[in-house]
């Protein structure tokens, strides 16, 4: 997530040299990434749905975002 990024809400993902953006709500993806990475970042996209939220709320704010576990 960046400071300065235009709606909708969404956060960035980046595996290897490849990168996607995702909508938090929808689960949109933009970008490139392999089908298992993205299903990866799929599931941490919903067991963070409302973290995620509340950091687009920080950054739209300028202020520090909050750290979201990964997947284990």
């Amino acid at each position: 997530m960046y400071w300065r990024d235009h709606s909708p809400p969404h956060f960035h993902a980046k595996y290897q040299d490849q990168e996607i953006s995702v909508e938090i709500e929808s689960g949109l993806v933009q970008g490139q990434m392999g089908g298992k990475a993205v299903a990866l970042v799929q599931e941490w996209r919903l067991l963070h749905r409302e973290e995620l939220m509340a950091d687009w709320e920080l950054a739209r704010q300028k202020r520090a975002l909050h750290r979201i576990e990964p997947l284990e």
